[in-house]
């Protein structure tokens, strides 16, 4: 049992990075539980005739289990700790994976897969809490990024290993997922310290008190979240049926494809989080993601529509963009809500997500069903465009706020200076040639 440290600064870097692995690993699991019956759709279309909007609420069962427990989940975290809720957690989601596995009918299996959700709500918060608890804010969210790849890497285990062991049948596909969650519930167990705070008995009633009292931020960043999750869900449910159906790209073409473009996503997610640390806020970058992701989509519905060789690629950008906000939004909210809420308001945040996750497959499966591919591209861009205002962008982490103002100035400056050179400079000389180029002086800009 691994000793509980009472100060970050009694674990050395390489340990702390080592948590994060071991975070990344089990919150990976259970994402590939999560998000792995969708690479099974092709697979229940073929042998089972089952239709997509069906197949599309299968796939949504795990998210609608973690609807669930994910806030009852944080209240335990906020008890007990990470280490238990992650060991005991990845434990029920293996024993719910392999109880789907061993079934026939689709009733039982959804069944399953709904109680494998709700076990593996543990992770997602506890994962994300751990590694936020053990570095400085000013390394935090490059260390969160990387943890937070788990979601991305997970749908890449999934989309590059299901599609392959469901040719022989959804039973060996369902095995993958429960297999990878018995070795997170022993590497949570072995390799998993708390993340060090006070005694509830020390603590003063400030650090007690809920920090959704008096201030709308917090809900802000659900709603942002929540809208921002729809993108991210449509495109991991039905990127793989759109490559296979629409384009005629194989099983394992289509899979790699996933695969790379999750991959890219991961990497994304590191980046966007070392952004966040060098700017000073995790919100600012959050707004960009809205923008990019909502133009993303109207492109793609656009080229999908009129048949443009680019429709590929801008499924490509808009898989990675998707994902790339979430590590930021989870960052802020351990930051602020502190160690004796983190756990409740983390548990909200996901829950919040986890609605849209389980209600978009069956919703844009019957909207793809009954109108089209494109039609659902545009749709789901309005999500992302909403959020946009919805923002809080003058939400500083603390630790950084001398970080953030300096950047704040440094723009200010940047722009002052762009509009100096765009205004105009003083009049030339009166004269059939002007002022001269070699003695003269140059007219100087105004400030």
């Amino acid at each position: 049992m691994p000793r509980q440290p009472s100060d970050p600064g009694e674990l050395s870097l390489f340990a702390r990075w080592s948590i994060v692995v071991v975070s990344l690993l089990v919150t990976a699991s259970s994402f590939l539980f999560i998000n792995g019956v969708a690479f099974l759709i092709p697979r229940l279309e073929a042998a089972r005739g089952t239709p997509l909007t069906e197949a599309g609420l299968l796939a949504s069962m795990p998210s609608w289990g973690m609807v669930v427990t994910l806030v009852a989940w944080g209240y335990v975290l906020d008890r007990v700790g990470e280490r238990i809720v992650m060991t005991v957690g990845s434990v029920l989601t293996a024993a719910a994976a392999y109880a789907a596995a061993s079934v026939h009918s689709l009733t039982l299996m959804g069944i399953y897969l709904f109680l494998g959700g709700m076990a593996a709500a543990s992770c997602n918060s506890a994962g994300g809490r751990l590694v936020s608890g053990w570095f400085p804010p000013h390394q935090r969210g490059l260390a969160m990024g990387v943890r937070q790849t788990a979601q991305p890497l997970g749908i890449t285990l999934g989309a590059l290993v299901i599609p392959e062991l469901a040719e022989g049948g959804t039973r060996a596909g369902l095995m993958f997922p429960a297999v990878a969650c018995t070795v997170a519930a022993v590497a949570s167990l072995l390799g998993v310290a708390d993340a060090p705070r006070k005694s509830r008995k020390v603590a003063t009633d400030e650090e007690l008190a809920s920090p959704y009292r008096g201030s709308s931020v917090f809900w802000r960043i659900h709603a942002v979240s929540a809208l921002l999750m729809m993108p991210q869900t449509v495109t991991v449910t039905f990127m793989l049926v759109w490559l296979i159906d629409r384009q005629g790209w194989s099983v394992a073409a289509a899979g790699g494809l996933v695969t790379i473009s999750q991959l890219l996503g991961a990497l994304g997610r590191i980046a966007v989080g070392r952004w966040s640390d060098h700017v000073g806020s995790r919100m600012r970058p959050v707004r960009v993601i809205a923008v990019a992701a909502a133009s993303a989509l109207f492109l793609l519905a656009l080229a999908d529509r009129i048949g443009s060789r680019y429709d590929v690629l801008f499924m490509i950008a808009i898989s990675v963009i998707a994902v790339l906000d979430n590590g930021l939004e989870a960052t802020a909210i351990t930051e602020f809500a502190g160690p004796y809420w983190s756990g409740r308001a983390l548990g909200t945040q996901n829950t919040t997500q986890r609605l849209v996750a389980a209600a978009a497959p069956p919703l844009f499966g019957a909207l793809i069903t009954t109108a089209a591919y494109p039609l659902a591209w545009g749709l789901c861009g309005l999500f992302p465009l909403a959020a946009v205002p919805l923002v809080p962008t003058r939400m500083l982490p603390p630790g950084l706020e001398t970080r953030a103002r300096r950047q704040s100035v440094r723009r200010h400056r940047r722009r002052q200076a762009i509009r100096a050179r765009e205004l105009p400079t003083r009049p030339r000389l009166p004269g059939p040639f002007g002022p001269s180029k070699r003695g003269g002086r140059a007219p100087t800009p105004p400030i």
